[in-house]
């Protein structure tokens, strides 16, 4: 009973056969990521804040946790190896797919996870899917886990103080948008490959904000 206490799932209040699969995965997660700590305790981080924002705006607690933990799965895989299982996949790439392949790890892990947890909803798939680059049809789903990315505990700076503050003052839409919308100004910033459909999207969630 000690044990089952210490898991993430467990403290965040899931129960059930909830709890069994979340456990399942904090497991997989664990093994997928023991050479990776950091990024271990990026992806729990993640799960904590996506649980923490779903209770804020009405999403599915599962569904935002489960994707928490699992949305760097592939994050472990050299970038070289993300390309090829990209190309073998048929996933959409725009612009150069080496420049690409950083933001590949979401689109390649929402083809091969549903293999490995096929319990979980299409949605959470989706959801990993898009945590890199977005798309003009977020769900609120998908916003949670794009933002719970950026503002996890260990996210630091003003970039990630300034979106906590936002929490639960501003809609779930606006929260993204202002998150989106610091990523492409850091982007810019620091002369990194913007990725093309970038301003697409910026530019159809702008228009609703009016």
């Amino acid at each position: 009973m000690e044990q089952l206490k210490q898991t993430v799932s467990f403290q965040l209040g899931f129960a059930g056969d909830e709890l069994k699969v979340l456990e399942h995965i904090e497991e997989m997660l664990a093994v997928r990521m023991k050479e990776k700590p950091k990024r271990h305790a990026h992806s729990v981080g993640v799960a904590r804040t996506a649980v923490k924002l779903a209770r804020v705006y009405g999403v599915n607690l599962f569904d935002a946790a489960a994707a928490g933990f699992l949305h760097d799965w592939d994050k472990v895989v050299e970038d070289g190896e993300l390309v090829a299982r990209a190309v073998r996949y048929r996933i959409p790439i725009e612009g150069s797919p080496a420049l690409a392949s950083p933001l590949l790890h979401g689109p390649v892990a929402a083809r091969e996870l549903p293999e490995l947890f096929p319990e979980l909803d299409e949605a959470v798939f989706q959801a990993i899917d898009r945590h890199t680059v977005g798309a003009c049809d977020m769900t609120p789903l998908d916003m949670v886990i794009f933002v719970a990315d950026a503002i996890e505990p260990g996210r630091h700076g003003r970039y990630a103080d300034e979106l906590r503050g936002l929490v639960g003052k501003a809609t779930l839409e606006k929260l993204f948008f202002a998150c989106f919308s610091q990523g492409l100004v850091y982007v810019i910033n620091t002369g990194r490959y913007l990725y093309p459909t970038a301003l697409t999207i910026y530019n159809h969630y702008a228009l609703t904000q009016r």
